[in-house]
């Protein structure tokens, strides 16, 4: 028989484990957050102007396929009107932004403008890529 010698479980728990699994997934999050906000698909014309989308924004997303978005959230074209008008307080001042793939027909960018502008806002502003100086597309 061992005198002297007792084996106790260890009582505390080992946080370094902890502390680097919590800072991975900080910068997960701190890398994907910027994409997860405009996160529908569209090609978007490249044109020489290009306003920085800066201030708290409402974005209207037309994909390939017309289907329209409201940030993220799929939106009925009729119901874009009725849905800024609940949303947005100050419509004189507030600023849409929209974005349509390039493969869109005018009619339907032109429909989902209408809509905009019926809900009484009259600063909207139309997102584009950059031409690059050669004169090409990025």
């Amino acid at each position: 028989m061992m005198v002297g010698t007792s084996r106790r479980p260890m009582a505390e728990i080992n946080v370094t484990p902890l502390v680097d699994v919590v800072l991975v997934l900080l910068i997960i999050f701190m890398v994907t957050a910027p994409v997860l906000q405009s996160g529908i698909e569209v090609s978007v014309p490249h044109t020489r102007t290009v306003k920085e989308i800066t201030e708290e924004r409402l974005v209207i997303s037309i994909d390939k396929s017309q289907k329209v978005y409201l940030g993220n959230d799929p939106i009925n074209i009729n119901q874009i009107a009725a849905t800024l008008k609940k949303r947005i307080r100050d419509p004189q001042h507030q600023a849409i932004y929209l974005r349509s793939d390039e493969g869109v027909p005018f009619g339907a960018f032109a429909t989902v403008m209408d809509a905009v502008k019926s809900a009484g806002i009259g600063n909207v502003s139309i997102v584009t890529q950059p031409i690059d100086s050669h004169g090409g597309k990025h």
